[in-house]
Protein backbone atom coordinates (compact mmCIF):
# COMPACT_ATOMS: atom_id res chain seq x y z
CA UNK A 1 0.00 0.00 0.00
CA UNK A 2 1.05 3.58 -0.61
CA UNK A 3 2.26 6.24 1.79
CA UNK A 4 -0.97 8.17 1.22
CA UNK A 5 -2.90 5.05 2.25
CA UNK A 6 -0.94 4.86 5.49
CA UNK A 7 -1.52 8.59 6.00
CA UNK A 8 -5.26 8.18 5.41
CA UNK A 9 -5.47 5.29 7.89
CA UNK A 10 -3.63 7.36 10.49
CA UNK A 11 -6.02 10.28 9.94
CA UNK A 12 -9.07 8.00 10.24
CA UNK A 13 -7.64 6.38 13.35
CA UNK A 14 -6.81 9.76 14.91
CA UNK A 15 -10.44 10.80 14.50
CA UNK A 16 -11.80 7.53 15.90
CA UNK A 17 -9.32 7.62 18.79
CA UNK A 18 -11.33 10.59 20.10
CA UNK A 19 -14.33 8.35 20.82
CA UNK A 20 -15.12 8.78 24.54
CA UNK A 21 -16.79 5.35 24.60
CA UNK A 22 -14.30 2.73 25.66
CA UNK A 23 -14.27 -0.97 24.91
CA UNK A 24 -12.39 -3.65 26.77
CA UNK A 25 -9.66 -5.32 24.73
CA UNK A 26 -6.80 -7.67 25.65
CA UNK A 27 -4.48 -4.63 25.70
CA UNK A 28 -6.79 -2.62 27.98
CA UNK A 29 -9.66 -0.22 27.42
CA UNK A 30 -9.54 1.54 24.04
CA UNK A 31 -11.85 3.90 22.09
CA UNK A 32 -14.75 1.85 20.70
CA UNK A 33 -14.77 3.19 17.13
CA UNK A 34 -11.00 2.92 16.84
CA UNK A 35 -11.27 -0.76 17.77
CA UNK A 36 -14.20 -1.22 15.39
CA UNK A 37 -12.21 0.24 12.47
CA UNK A 38 -9.28 -2.03 13.26
CA UNK A 39 -11.58 -5.03 13.42
CA UNK A 40 -13.11 -4.11 10.06
CA UNK A 41 -9.64 -3.90 8.49
CA UNK A 42 -8.53 -7.20 10.02
CA UNK A 43 -11.66 -9.00 8.86
CA UNK A 44 -11.38 -7.52 5.37
CA UNK A 45 -7.84 -8.85 4.99
CA UNK A 46 -8.97 -12.27 6.26
CA UNK A 47 -11.92 -12.59 3.88
CA UNK A 48 -10.89 -10.42 0.92
CA UNK A 49 -7.08 -10.30 0.96
CA UNK A 50 -6.94 -8.74 -2.52
CA UNK A 51 -9.22 -5.82 -1.59
CA UNK A 52 -8.57 -2.53 -3.38
CA UNK A 53 -7.16 0.46 -1.58
CA UNK A 54 -10.55 2.22 -1.79
CA UNK A 55 -12.29 -0.78 -0.23
CA UNK A 56 -9.71 -0.93 2.58
CA UNK A 57 -10.29 2.75 3.31
CA UNK A 58 -14.07 2.36 3.27
CA UNK A 59 -13.90 -0.55 5.69
CA UNK A 60 -11.69 1.39 8.11
CA UNK A 61 -13.86 4.54 7.95
CA UNK A 62 -17.27 2.87 7.95
CA UNK A 63 -18.07 4.16 11.47
CA UNK A 64 -15.98 7.33 11.33
CA UNK A 65 -16.91 9.51 14.34
CA UNK A 66 -20.10 7.50 14.89
CA UNK A 67 -20.35 8.55 18.55
CA UNK A 68 -21.09 12.12 17.39
CA UNK A 69 -24.42 10.91 15.96
CA UNK A 70 -26.03 8.87 18.75
CA UNK A 71 -28.81 6.40 18.06
CA UNK A 72 -30.74 8.03 20.91
CA UNK A 73 -31.23 11.15 18.77
CA UNK A 74 -33.79 9.18 16.74
CA UNK A 75 -37.05 7.45 17.70
CA UNK A 76 -36.40 4.05 19.27
CA UNK A 77 -38.39 2.12 16.70
CA UNK A 78 -37.67 0.45 13.36
CA UNK A 79 -38.29 3.63 11.36
CA UNK A 80 -36.03 5.60 13.70
CA UNK A 81 -33.32 2.96 13.42
CA UNK A 82 -33.34 3.12 9.63
CA UNK A 83 -33.33 6.93 9.66
CA UNK A 84 -30.35 6.95 12.05
CA UNK A 85 -28.45 4.31 10.07
CA UNK A 86 -28.96 6.15 6.76
CA UNK A 87 -27.98 9.51 8.26
CA UNK A 88 -24.90 7.90 9.82
CA UNK A 89 -23.75 6.36 6.52
CA UNK A 90 -24.13 9.70 4.79
CA UNK A 91 -22.24 11.52 7.56
CA UNK A 92 -19.40 8.96 7.63
CA UNK A 93 -19.00 9.38 3.87
CA UNK A 94 -18.95 13.17 4.21
CA UNK A 95 -16.47 13.08 7.09
CA UNK A 96 -13.98 10.87 5.27
CA UNK A 97 -13.72 13.19 2.23
CA UNK A 98 -11.60 15.84 3.94
CA UNK A 99 -9.29 13.23 5.46
CA UNK A 100 -8.71 11.50 2.13
CA UNK A 101 -8.10 14.81 0.40
CA UNK A 102 -5.46 15.69 3.02
CA UNK A 103 -3.81 12.31 2.38
CA UNK A 104 -3.58 13.01 -1.37
CA UNK A 105 -6.53 11.17 -2.91
CA UNK A 106 -8.30 12.70 -5.92
CA UNK A 107 -12.03 13.39 -6.28
CA UNK A 108 -12.79 10.14 -8.13
CA UNK A 109 -11.04 8.03 -5.50
CA UNK A 110 -12.77 9.91 -2.69
CA UNK A 111 -16.15 9.49 -4.38
CA UNK A 112 -15.54 5.77 -4.68
CA UNK A 113 -14.72 5.41 -0.98
CA UNK A 114 -17.80 7.46 -0.09
CA UNK A 115 -20.00 5.26 -2.29
CA UNK A 116 -18.65 2.16 -0.56
CA UNK A 117 -19.23 3.60 2.90
CA UNK A 118 -22.84 4.34 1.90
CA UNK A 119 -23.03 0.76 0.53
CA UNK A 120 -24.50 1.97 -2.72
CA UNK A 121 -25.48 -0.76 -5.17
CA UNK A 122 -24.91 -3.47 -2.58
CA UNK A 123 -25.58 -6.87 -4.18
CA UNK A 124 -24.56 -5.38 -7.58
CA UNK A 125 -21.17 -3.88 -6.66
CA UNK A 126 -18.77 -6.49 -5.31
CA UNK A 127 -16.87 -3.95 -3.18
CA UNK A 128 -20.07 -2.52 -1.65
CA UNK A 129 -21.13 -6.10 -0.88
CA UNK A 130 -17.73 -6.70 0.69
CA UNK A 131 -18.26 -3.75 3.08
CA UNK A 132 -21.65 -5.23 4.03
CA UNK A 133 -20.10 -8.69 4.44
CA UNK A 134 -17.32 -7.44 6.67
CA UNK A 135 -19.68 -5.40 8.83
CA UNK A 136 -21.87 -8.47 9.35
CA UNK A 137 -18.91 -10.70 10.17
CA UNK A 138 -17.42 -8.20 12.63
CA UNK A 139 -20.82 -7.94 14.32
CA UNK A 140 -21.14 -11.70 14.59
CA UNK A 141 -17.59 -12.29 15.84
CA UNK A 142 -17.14 -9.36 18.19
CA UNK A 143 -20.51 -7.88 19.18
CA UNK A 144 -23.28 -10.46 18.84
CA UNK A 145 -22.73 -12.20 22.16
CA UNK A 146 -23.08 -8.98 24.19
CA UNK A 147 -25.98 -7.87 22.00
CA UNK A 148 -27.71 -11.21 22.52
CA UNK A 149 -27.65 -10.81 26.30
CA UNK A 150 -29.89 -7.73 25.97
CA UNK A 151 -32.59 -9.10 23.65
CA UNK A 152 -35.13 -11.91 23.58
CA UNK A 153 -34.64 -15.07 21.56
CA UNK A 154 -37.23 -14.32 18.85
CA UNK A 155 -35.77 -10.90 18.14
CA UNK A 156 -32.29 -12.39 17.94
CA UNK A 157 -33.41 -15.10 15.53
CA UNK A 158 -34.96 -12.44 13.29
CA UNK A 159 -31.80 -10.31 13.38
CA UNK A 160 -29.63 -13.31 12.55
CA UNK A 161 -31.84 -14.21 9.59
CA UNK A 162 -31.72 -10.63 8.29
CA UNK A 163 -27.95 -10.53 8.76
CA UNK A 164 -27.59 -13.80 6.86
CA UNK A 165 -29.71 -12.45 3.99
CA UNK A 166 -27.41 -9.42 3.67
CA UNK A 167 -24.26 -11.51 3.22
CA UNK A 168 -22.71 -13.01 0.11
CA UNK A 169 -22.02 -16.73 -0.08
CA UNK A 170 -18.35 -16.05 0.70
CA UNK A 171 -19.32 -14.25 3.91
CA UNK A 172 -21.82 -16.95 4.87
CA UNK A 173 -19.11 -19.58 4.60
CA UNK A 174 -16.81 -17.42 6.72
CA UNK A 175 -19.56 -16.81 9.29
CA UNK A 176 -19.94 -20.53 9.92
CA UNK A 177 -16.25 -20.68 10.88
CA UNK A 178 -16.23 -17.70 13.27
CA UNK A 179 -15.29 -18.32 16.89
CA UNK A 180 -18.46 -17.90 18.97
CA UNK A 181 -19.59 -18.91 22.41
CA UNK A 182 -21.90 -21.94 22.56
CA UNK A 183 -25.03 -19.88 23.18
CA UNK A 184 -24.41 -17.63 20.17
CA UNK A 185 -23.51 -20.62 17.99
CA UNK A 186 -26.77 -22.34 18.98
CA UNK A 187 -28.76 -19.22 18.06
CA UNK A 188 -27.07 -19.02 14.67
CA UNK A 189 -27.78 -22.69 14.00
CA UNK A 190 -31.42 -22.28 15.03
CA UNK A 191 -31.85 -19.16 12.90
CA UNK A 192 -30.45 -20.91 9.84
CA UNK A 193 -32.51 -24.04 10.32
CA UNK A 194 -35.80 -22.12 10.62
Amino acid sequence: MTTRFETALALIDDENAQDPNMIETPSGDRPAELVYGERMSTMLVRIYPDASEELRLAARAQHLKRWTRPRTDYPMDRKGYHAWRNAAKKAHAEDVAALLSRAGYDEDEISRVQSLIRKERVKRDADAQAVEDIACLVFLEHYFSAFASKHDREKLLGILRKTWAKMSETAREAALKLPMDKSSQALVEEALSG
